[in-house]
Order: C-alpha cells, then sequence, then structure tokens
C-alpha cells in the first residue's frame, strides 16, 4: 500500500516509516505538521495516511478532515500516544478517521490496522459510488414513467405501447431515454423552462 505518515517526532517517524517500510508498504511521503500532510496528500493520493494526533501547524483531526474533503477515497488512521484522546462524534464524522491506533504499536497491530482501514475506505467509496449510480437510476425511472403518462394522456395508448415510444424515439436518435423522457416532459404545456 502507498502511505503518507504524518509525525512530528523525528524519531517516531523514521521507526513509523522503517517499520511500513519492514511490513511491505511504500512509504510516499513522511512529514512533521498537517498543513505539509494535506499538501502531500493532495501531491501524492495515497492509499491511506497515518497522521499523529498532536501536530505542529494543525491537529491530526483537522488535516484529515482537510484531507478527507479534498481525497475522499483515501483511509485516515489516527495515531497518537496520548492514551485519554476522546474524539467527539463530530470529529470522526469531520475527519473521515477509519481508525485511531495507540502508539507505539505492535508490528502486526499497525499492519492489520491500515490494511483494514484501507478496505474500508474502499468499500466505502465503492457504496457512495453504488448509492449515487442508485439515486440516478431512480430519478430517471421517476421522469420516464412521468413522460410514459404523459405520452398515454395524449396518444391514448396503453403503457407498453407509450414505453415503446420513447423507447424507439431514443434508439432512432441515439440518445438515452431519459433525454426522451426530459424532452416529453418539457413539451407538456405550463412546463418550466
Amino acid at each position: 500500500l502507498r502511505l503518507l505518515v504524518a509525525e512530528d517526532g523525528v524519531l517516531d517517524r523514521s521507526t513509523l516509516v522503517g517499520l511500513l517500510g519492514a511490513l511491505g508498504h511504500l512509504v510516499v511521503a513522511d512529514v512533521a505538521t498537517g498543513p505539509e500532510a494535506v499538501a502531500q496528500a493532495r501531491l501524492l493520493a495515497p492509499d491511506a495516511v497515518l497522521l499523529d494526533q498532536h501536530l505542529p501547524g494543525t491537529s491530526g483531526v483537522e488535516a484529515a478532515a482537510a484531507i478527507a474533503r479534498e481525497l475522499p477515497g483515501v483511509a485516515v488512521v489516527l495515531i497518537t500516544g496520548d492514551l485519554t484522546l476522546q474524539l467527539s462524534p463530530e470529529q470522526v464524522q469531520e475527519s473521515a478517521a477509519v481508525a485511531l491506533l495507540a502508539k507505539p504499536a505492535p508490528p502486526g497491530t499497525l499492519d492489520a490496522t491500515v490494511r483494514m482501514a484501507v478496505a474500508r475506505s474502499r468499500a466505502l467509496t465503492e457504496a457512495r459510488r453504488e448509492a449515487g449510480e442508485a439515486r440516478q437510476a431512480l430519478e430517471a425511472r421517476k421522469l420516464i414513467e412521468r413522460a410514459k403518462g404523459i405520452l398515454m394522456r395524449r396518444t391514448g395508448t396503453s403503457e407498453q405501447e407509450a414505453y415503446r415510444i420513447m423507447q424507439r424515439s431514443s434508439q432512432d436518435r441515439s440518445v438515452p431515454m431519459v433525454d426522451i423522457a426530459r424532452a416529453v416532459l418539457e413539451s407538456e404545456p405550463g412546463a418550466r423552462p
């Protein structure tokens, strides 16, 4: 996996980068501040970003929120040595953090956490894409149904025949059926421009 590490402690950062490399991951950048993390994430689009919660310039949660806004498919793992750290529901939502990891983390835990975070992030991205497609398909279906009703009323045909009229028109013009439905709806007297 392509990873970005943001840790302000030079020794901690070096150790983490070495460990991730030994686990088979490619660390594409390692930085010391929140603003650098956001800039490098924007530039490199890694699979995951590991952010120390306490970074100079901006907190890990703030950097995570900026990354989540700009790169919604990137997994975010917050790391912290502060075992009393608690994130509010709003901070969790804004940061889009997939995991919170205490440091120092054993190598197996670190590897598993990073892999699970990336898998969850990819699954969430896919679910969002599928939901968007389903919404578009539903909206298209609603338009087609409304247009079919208008054609049935205008031509006195059955529901199947009105559908076939739109289908033939779509094929003849090589345009999606939803575009034909929009044209029918726009041709209706009193339709909004």
